[in-house]
């Protein structure tokens, strides 16, 4: 069973599987597919970095000016990439330059966010900007409701989208725990309770179109990197608060995906006592005593009332609450040690924290970052710890995000028809 909180009706309208059936992918996708090493090069440096010239192009990616303008030559005549004669910003006054940009309405992007008891999904331009969202409740997360409610999602945004649903290049999903990007499985999540899953195939029959599952807090690295902070720096992370404790690694200018598609799980770092047991199934974790579900259990079994939320349990913290508040000092010490850990590891310059739970980062911070400062090593102390709240919109548009990069990058699942 699942509630529409946001979209409109399917009534007369054709559904996005029907928008999909066409036997041949999106063009813009086709174009990319088969560009040059060079020519992904120089269109991603345009993406992420526009509007900017070619001067600009050749100095980051090595190549010559004419080699450039050979490259970006077919985006040019595909009216992917806009070649315009304007000034670029902090150019010389009248010295006029063709400045290269990806044009964002050229092709749309679908980027779901799985949860327990929401599905969120958000529509996106080429640059990865939000043009309609999508709330939809759900009563379970068995599999097949969880199917049934990204196909509602997607049909909602086609809808909301109207004549610009032809040019949906694919869809991104995001789920917490161990996803299998490549093959498109959920090996391990415990939040959904799910193992071992083909979520990919199984929407890719649904939609009839690519479909790339993946990591939630890889998917929002990976919309930083490409959108965000990431553009001209060299490291950082993401760490996420909430349900549960994520962590997302961008070193030497790339996301961490790690060999088996798992990297940066620092909620399953063995950091606590081996009597605390974490809803993966393991003792030790960090999640185990540090995510929401955790914090209020502690409260209720230190004698609060058994129906006690997650804001209940924030109130009594600033009320002062003894036991609410060791909860919260306890997460919060476990918390920045992991962090420590994964500093001292891979050495960023700047941790994002950032999360549902970010919203009462006050009563975390002074524990984690006086935890932070006893664990991490030597010049890894000078690592910056920012807050970066997140909405669930932006968890959705990570997932649009990670179809965008492998569309660009060529990994992007091609769509599989009967």
């Amino acid at each position: 069973m699942t509630q529409i909180i946001v979209g409109a009706t399917r009534d007369g309208v054709s559904t996005m599987a029907e928008t999909f059936a066409a036997s041949t992918p999106h063009p813009i996708v086709e174009l990319l597919r088969h560009a040059s090493p060079a020519a992904v090069d120089v269109f991603t440096r345009i993406l992420t970095r526009g509007p900017i010239s070619r001067v600009d192009v050749a100095r980051l990616t090595g190549l010559s000016q004419a080699a450039v303008t050979k490259a970006v030559g077919p985006f040019i005549a595909a009216s992917v990439v806009a070649d315009n004669l304007e000034s670029l910003k902090g150019g010389l006054p009248g010295r006029p330059a063709n400045p290269l940009r990806v044009r964002p309405e050229a092709l749309v992007v679908i980027g779901v966010k799985v949860n327990a008891d929401d599905i969120i999904g958000v529509a996106t331009t080429f640059a990865a900007e939000i043009l309609a969202t999508v709330h939809l409740k759900i009563d379970d997360t068995e599999f097949g409701t969880v199917v049934d409610g990204i196909d509602s999602v997607v049909e909602q945004l086609n809808l909301q989208l109207g004549d610009r649903a032809a040019k949906v290049g694919g869809v991104g999903v995001s789920v917490s725990g161990d996803v299998d990007s490549e093959n498109g499985v959920v090996r391990e999540s415990a939040l959904l309770g799910w193992s071992n899953l083909p979520l990919g195939s199984v929407l890719h029959e649904r939609l009839k179109c690519g479909v790339l599952i993946d990591n939630d807090v890889r998917a929002l690295t990976i919309a930083e990197h490409w959108f965000g902070v990431g553009v001209g720096t060299a490291s950082f992370a993401i760490v996420t608060i909430g349900s549960g404790i994520g962590c997302g690694l961008h070193l030497n200018g790339e996301v961490v995906e790690g060999a088996y598609g798992v990297a940066g799980e620092i909620g399953h770092l063995p950091l606590t006592s081996p009597d605390r047991i974490c809803t993966c199934g393991r003792h030790g974790c960090v999640e185990a005593v540090a995510s929401s579900g955790a914090i209020v259990k502690a409260v209720v079994d230190g004698g609060a009332r058994a129906d006690l939320t997650l804001q209940g349990v924030v109130d009594l913290a600033h009320a002062g609450d003894p036991v609410a508040v060791a909860a919260f000092d306890e997460a919060g010490t476990v918390i920045g040690t992991a962090i420590a850990t994964m500093v001292n590891l891979a050495g960023p310059q700047l941790v994002l924290i950032s999360g549902e739970a970010v919203a009462d980062y006050d009563l975390y911070d002074q524990r984690l970052r006086a935890a932070f400062a006893e664990h991490a090593f030597g010049a890894a102390a000078n690592c910056r710890i920012v807050i970066r709240p997140h909405s669930f919109d932006d968890w959705a548009r990570g997932a649009a995000a990670s179809v965008i990069r492998a569309i660009v990058t060529q990994r992007y699942p091609q769509p599989r028809y009967n």
